[in-house]
């Protein structure tokens, strides 16, 4: 009626959505920037992913291939995997939501771990379902935990295997017991937008418990170790009743024809990824054991990032850590929004980020 002052309102559940804030990239003027607050690769993508995408510029008119089924053909063959059961998203952050939106409703409840992704919680809720916390046991997923608050409201089950921010990871055997201990109707999405940094021989992806399961889903990402986060590019692995169901609600050109492209390239390009591996593994242990030296608290990573704990650094707080930072010019994560109040995380950046970090928390903790 004209003249109302009452507005529209959004569904149920819109509203309790704390809105996302993604890691800042900004420092004082004169100073030179270090971001490594969004676990973006240091090497950059590969340069078969940078060719892939400036030919692009010569076809800006075309609509993208609508189905990727081309880049869905390269993951297959990469991974040994059926292609019918790829689909592609806009960043696995899609694929996420999409399956909050398929499978939940309000009366609906979803489970993610204490210091899970956040945007689990925001696609639970946005979904009109019910978020239910597991705690963690020293910053990794408990499956004892999960499992006791399954019910039976219980649709899904998201777990980011490793973690973010934490780091930690469940080992297959530990995955395999949390599914064996599921209902067929809860789906456990595994979310391994970090596998390809993992060096440990107990993890796996979780390609195969999918290929051996009705109720497992893997979402995978090309924006961290592959470079292309700008293009936001990614994939899940499902059974053929799941894809077919997220298929029928994306976009109809849900990823661009550049992302498509430079993905495809960037999964032809080894060498790339191999490099970013070598590097990781080099500074994330050396950041590690340098940060520990100074007396203060890292959880032991398995991905491209640590976090580190200011917990008993006699007066000093990790918002003090990152103001001090910011002023040199190294922006890392504050995470006090995954229940992290005290933590602050850092991506495994260049050699010169990773020693300067090192450097001024020292002149911090010193100050």
């Amino acid at each position: 009626m004209a003249g109302s002052d009452k507005n529209a309102e959004p569904n149920s559940g819109i509203m309790d959505i704390a809105t996302y804030v993604p890691g800042k990239s900004g420092v004082p003027d004169g100073v030179r920037l270090f971001k490594l607050s969004a676990n973006e690769t240091p090497l950059g993508p590969s340069p078969l992913a940078k060719q892939a995408f400036a030919d692009l510029a010569n076809h800006l008119e075309d609509y993208p291939d609508g189905s990727a089924s081309s880049l869905k053909q390269a993951l297959a063959k990469a991974h040994g995997i059926n292609v019918d059961n790829i689909l592609c998203g806009n960043g696995s952050d899609e694929l996420l939501s999409l399956l909050a939106q398929c499978y939940l409703r309000p009366g609906d409840e979803a489970i993610y771990t204490e210091h899970g992704f956040l945007v689990y919680r925001i696609g639970i809720l946005a979904a009109g379902a019910t978020p239910v916390v597991a705690p963690e046991t020293n910053c990794t997923a408990d499956v004892d935990a999960i499992l006791e608050r399954v019910t039976g409201n219980t649709k899904l089950i998201f777990l980011a295997n490793p973690n973010n921010p934490t780091g930690t990871y469940l080992p297959m055997s530990e995955v395999r017991r949390l599914h064996e201990g599921l209902p067929e109707n809860v789906l456990l999405i595994l979310d391994a937008a970090y596998a390809e940094y993992v060096r440990k021989n107990d993890y796996e992806a979780g390609m195969e418990l999918v290929s051996g399961s009705n109720n497992v889903i893997m979402t995978r990402t090309f924006s961290k170790i592959y470079g292309l986060a700008a293009l936001r590019v990614g994939w899940m692995y499902a059974p053929h009743h799941v894809v077919d169901a997220i298929d029928r609600v994306r976009g109809p050109f849900n990823v661009n024809a550049a992302a498509l492209a430079a993905a495809e390239a960037a999964i032809g390009d080894r060498s790339t990824v191999d490099n970013a591996i070598i590097h990781n593994d080099e500074w994330l242990t050396w950041t590690t054991q340098e940060i520990e030296k100074l007396g203060l608290k890292v959880t032991p990573s398995v991905g491209n990032f640590i976090l580190i704990h200011f917990d008993g650094a006699n007066d000093k707080t990790a918002a003090g850590a990152d103001s001090y930072l910011t002023s040199k010019g190294y922006v890392l994560r504050l995470v006090g929004g995954y229940g992290l109040p005290n933590a602050i995380r850092m991506t495994i950046g260049t050699q010169e980020a990773c020693e300067g970090v090192v450097s001024s928390l020292a002149e911090f903790l010193n100050s």
